[in-house]
């Protein structure tokens, strides 16, 4: 066995030896090892790739010269390795540069030949190769994966969410030849097919499907430490419907990227999901919200009357928080929960209610619950336990596009609890101060620099409520920056439990330069979506 990265790798050549190969998916739970011999911030893919085959005591792997990332991790293996290689690609299709890459196949092909001490089968080589060119010109999809190599957890969860519409356009998808290439079987030929797939971003060629698809949405994957994919984000990053993604290529798909995917394929198209059946219709909706802090649970009847609510922390077990809430709401509206004829749940532990006949985004559902709440609306900036998050809608409530902070807990509820734990003071005191004696300033967002920064302010003998206002002037300002990357329009309403601090509230006003709506609670707002999602199910 094998083991290769790249797409451009000479497979079929491979298995012309009566070897088998397999690609390299990588994932693990740290790069410790192979930190101990590349830079901390070398592109994390290179550093996972590392990582994978130490841990894993593979011997026989295949590069390719794509990046000096790659180069560098060919440099810690080539002493380590039974078998190793690394084959320069061109970066072009031209005359020239299939002739310098047959001379490259020409000299692994001897490599690979004197190192296993097999005979070549031309047979099986040209079998291989006419495979590969049947693969033709089946790059349309509805949903695009474009950008950095995406791993199989990312392409699975896409693919499972929107029903099988999205292809794997990055260097890790299927081998898709752009041109309908007759094989002859020389090597020279077999060089110019490789050429001839589908480009990545590293290519030096024109990545016409891009233009002629017109795909309903895009994932756009990009890579921890390596800024190369962004410059063709820049390019597409204006069309409707682009969703930027970055991974580590950690283990577990993190829960926030699940999320950002699920509503954005909600967006692309909307799931059909089976009405509720006519007889015995039961007149009363529930909306589960399973936040990270909070469960929130809202029951609305079929005129879309606000009965009860009902506000209680998540705690370990999401499933009996939601229950205990929901129970309670009915409790609030008179009803058993026998009478509530269908149950949205949403949030983070929306996947964990066995009890909801449908899950639904929190981005979704706050986009409905607001629009309900406030028609003339455009811009939703809800702030919560665990992530803040951006969301444009159209006039019916639509949304057109949502940001979200997911990498760290950098102005959320949590941030605002840690720095209350500093300061030895009640969440509840933020919102006191919105005025100081002094301007103080916060510059860091991240929990443990701003820790250092506050505990320096408190030792230079300022005072709590200048810190504390200038806590909140900062959680403000990483709000307003995650409101310009969505091209907010008016009227703007602020949702989730950091709406309630009116020190933070006061704070994105001025730098708004307008008034902030809030809705009468600011934290049931996804459960009310939801509510009304399950209404409009009943069909």
């Amino acid at each position: 066995m094998i083991a290769y990265v790249c797409k451009y790798t000479p497979v079929e050549l491979i298995k012309a030896f009566g070897e088998e190969v397999y690609k390299l998916e990588p994932k693990v739970a740290s790069v410790e090892n192979a930190e101990r011999f590349l830079h901390t911030n070398l592109c994390s893919f290179s550093k996972a790739v590392l990582e994978y085959i130490l841990q894993n005591d593979i011997k026989r792997v295949v590069l390719t010269a794509c990046c000096d990332s790659m180069k560098r991790v060919y440099d810690v293996l080539k002493d380590k390795m039974e078998f190793i290689d690394i084959i320069d690609v061109p970066r072009m299709d031209l005359p020239q540069s299939v002739e310098y890459f047959s001379f490259e196949l020409k000299r692994f092909k001897e490599k690979l030949s004197h190192y296993l001490k097999k005979e070549f089968d031309k047979e099986i080589f040209e079998s291989e190769v006419r495979k590969l060119t049947n693969n033709y010109k089946n790059e349309e999809c509805e949903i695009a994966i474009l950008g950095a190599h995406a791993g199989e957890d990312v392409v699975k969860t896409a693919t499972e969410l929107s029903n099988g519409r999205v292809l794997n356009l990055t260097c890790s998808g299927p081998r898709i030849c752009l041109q309908d290439n007759k094989f002859d079987g020389s090597i020279e030929d077999y060089a110019k097919i490789l050429l001839s797939l589908l480009p990545c971003m590293r290519m030096n060629m024109e990545r016409d499907f891009l233009n002629k698809n017109h795909y309903k949405g895009i994932i756009y994957n990009t890579i921890k430490f390596c800024d190369f994919y962004s410059f063709e984000y820049a390019k597409i990053k204006d069309r409707q419907n682009v969703l930027k993604i970055e991974m580590d290529y950690s283990q577990e798909l993190s829960q926030q990227i699940v999320t950002r995917i699920e509503a954005f394929v909600e967006i692309t198209e909307k799931p059909q999901i089976k009405s509720m059946e006519k007889q015995g219709r039961k007149k009363y909706f529930a909306g589960i919200d399973s936040g990270s802090t909070s469960t929130k649970v809202v029951i609305i009847d079929d005129s879309k009357n606000i009965l009860s609510y009902f506000i209680t922390k998540t705690g370990f077990d999401v499933i009996k928080s939601a229950k205990s809430a929901l129970e309670k709401a009915c409790e609030l509206a008179g009803l058993k929960i026998e009478d509530i004829g269908f149950i949205v749940s949403t949030g983070y532990g929306r996947i964990s209610i066995p009890f909801a006949n449908l899950q639904v985004t929190e981005i979704t559902c706050h986009a409905k619950g607001i629009h309900f709440l406030f028609p003339s609306a455009r811009t939703i900036i809800d702030v919560g336990g665990q992530d803040s998050k951006v969301i444009k809608i159209d006039q019916n409530g639509n949304v057109v596009d949502f940001v979200m902070n997911d990498k760290c807990s950098a102005g959320t509820g949590r941030f605002i609890e840690y720095m209350a734990r500093v300061l030895e003071v009640r969440v509840e005191e933020f919102s006191k101060w919105q005025e100081g004696k002094e301007d103080l300033t916060i510059s860091s967002m991240c929990t443990v620099f701003a820790e250092s920064e506050v505990i320096s302010l408190v030792a230079q003998g300022k005072r709590r409520e200048d810190i504390i206002r200038a806590i909140n002037k900062a959680v403000a300002t990483k709000i307003i920056s995650l409101v310009n990357r969505v091209k907010a329009e008016e009227d703007f309403v602020f949702t989730g439990g950091v709406a309630k601090n009116k020190g933070i509230f006061s704070e994105l006003e001025k730098r708004l330069g307008l008034k902030l709506f809030t809705p009468f609670e600011p934290q049931i707002t996804g459960a009310l979506g939801a509510a009304l999602i399950g209404l409009e199910k009943r069909g």
